[in-house]
């Protein structure tokens, strides 16, 4: 049954008004609100609500919960990583905090979650792709992780990522419902414009962004190389929606909300950051609105390694010259304690784990 961490209050209302009698929208309202201010538990009392009536509300919708399993802060940069368990399910999964500063140096926090236990996309650069599947997530998870990092945080959160472990647009249901659920009022109040979904290129996820009445968040697709050859061998998905139906999948998407796509390319060395990549690009995006992020790689086993400084440059030189999109070096903190991105693998720090 839905419940207050993954449904709004006015659609839950009529499955929960049978139930519990005397419980009204407003009411329900104020009780979820308090839900999300009580770390996702039902407060003990709530003034001018009965202790009746929210026990029976209790008893009717109870709240499920994840336990920490492992909880680690890098020294380094302050990012924050958690390792969570739904005790009914199986597969671990993974959600980090990230520090940023904004405008005079007021600190905030990004929450990075994931949509799936393991990944089924076989991404060769990523540690998740090669865990493979265990499920996805349900709605509610997905908002739990959102509280777990928002109570180990130093600073208030003000936005969120789907770029944990996982295929968001794999579990667009649960994804869209936790999207609206974090921007309710009565949860988080997260506005849309302030989350971001990344998909390693799933088109029929990317066009159902684009329908009427889709939350406006931000897209980002991982593509890492314009080469079909090269994209093949490292990113499997590229068999299933091939880069034309890709491009012209995220052509439709700005077209129909006016919002330009994020590119992410995570950079290999001898792989994908020689100028005639640049080139590539440039020609595949043939006139598509969109930005680039440059991320360097992250392999624990250092088999794949980041390009040097002067292969990195010349890339951007070819791709200032025949690309002229937005470019961004995109920071992927927390590698010491494997929290960057690419390296979440649902696996304790170390043998000493710290108490939930």
């Amino acid at each position: 049954m839905p419940t207050l961490l993954d449904t709004r209050a006015e659609d839950l209302l009529p499955a929960l008004a049978p139930l519990v009698p005397g419980l009204s929208l407003r009411t329900l309202r104020r009780i979820q609100a308090a839900v999300f201010r009580n770390r996702g538990a039902y407060p003990a009392a709530l003034p001018e609500i009965s202790p009746a009536l929210l026990s029976r509300l209790a008893g009717a919708s109870p709240l499920p919960a994840l336990r920490v399993l492992d909880r680690r802060t890098s020294p380094r940069d302050g990012f924050a990583k958690l390792l969570l368990r739904n005790p009914a399910e199986p597969g671990d999964f993974e959600a980090v905090a990230i520090p940023l500063l904004r405008g005079r140096g007021e600190p905030k926090t990004i929450a990075c979650v994931s949509s799936q236990s393991g990944c089924a996309q076989g991404c060769r650069f990523c540690c998740t792709g090669r865990l493979g599947l265990a499920r996805s997530l349900r709605a509610w998870e997905i908002v739990a992780q959102v509280l777990a990092v928002r109570d180990a945080a130093p600073a208030p959160l003000r936005g969120v990522v789907f770029m944990g472990m996982g295929e968001p647009l794999e579990n667009p249901d649960a994804v869209l419902a936790a999207v609206r659920m974090l921007a309710s009022p009565c949860a988080l109040a997260i506005s849309a414009k302030a989350i971001s979904v990344s998909t390693a290129g799933i088109v029929p996820g990317i066009l159902r962004l684009a329908e009427p009445g889709a939350p406006p968040v931000r897209l980002f697709v991982t593509l890492f190389s314009a080469r079909p050859d090269v994209r093949a061998r490292w990113m499997p998905v590229t068999r299933r929606h091939p880069l034309p139906e890709l491009r012209d999948a995220l052509r439709r998407y700005h077209l129909a909300t006016g919002r330009r796509p994020t590119l992410a390319w995570p950079l290999v060395a001898g792989v994908n950051d020689a100028p005639g990549d640049a080139v590539a690009l440039a020609r595949w995006l043939d006139g598509l609105p969109a930005a680039l992020d440059l991320i360097d790689v992250n392999d624990p086993t250092l088999a794949l390694r980041p390009p040097s400084d002067a292969a990195r440059n010349a890339f951007l030189d070819a791709l200032r010259l025949h690309a002229r999109i937005p470019v961004s070096r995109r920071y992927s903190g927390g590698a010491d304690i494997l929290a960057a991105c690419g390296l979440l693998a649902a696996t304790p720090l170390e043998k000493e784990r710290t108490p939930p």
